[in-house]
């Protein structure tokens, strides 16, 4: 097998930062619009979980489902995100699958992120890390996400409820 060459390595490394940016920035509509028509966000909710149909995930949104999240969480009223979380997001370890298959890139990669959520009279504050599969199709020089798998490190503790993407 031969390793994927530098200048696509170089693209999806800075396509992964560029979507964690928007996602840092709240930019969540041009964030949505990175996926395909039928691409979905999933984040299970165990570790050996096998798909998102069969149980119930942290997060399995498709385009439409990510669409009303996105509204709801611009909504004026969402008072669980009043004010709004910040986060920041660290991307590493990248690894791209060294063939596509059926058109689609897999890229791997580490991520950590900080979320803080100003509230009064005590601050929230959460850490979450774990691993993403981006399966990523080549689209007018740049990539469109089929799927993104995000699997944190600790998906099957009881979590308070989470808003915004990983």
């Amino acid at each position: 097998m031969i390793a994927p060459d530098a200048e696509l390595r170089t693209n999806i490394e800075d396509f992964l930062i560029a979507e964690a940016r928007m996602l840092d920035q709240r930019r969540f509509e041009e964030w949505a619009s990175l996926f395909t028509e039928d691409g979905y966000y999933w984040a299970p909710s165990k570790p050996e979980q096998q798909d998102p149909w069969n149980e119930v995930s942290l997060f399995f949104d498709d385009r439409e489902i990510m669409e009303n999240r996105i509204a709801r969480l611009r909504h004026p009223k969402i008072y669980a995100q009043l004010p709004a979380s910040r986060a920041v997001r660290q991307i590493s370890n990248i690894k791209i699958d060294d063939h596509e298959e059926g058109g689609l890139i897999q890229a791997h990669s580490t991520f950590f992120m900080f979320e803080h959520r100003p509230t009064l009279p005590h601050p929230v504050e959460r850490i979450f890390a774990g691993h993403v599969t981006h399966c990523l199709l080549r689209s007018d020089g740049t990539f469109k996400i089929a799927s993104k798998k995000v699997l944190i490190a600790n998906c099957d503790a009881v979590h308070d409820p989470m808003f915004v993407y990983f």
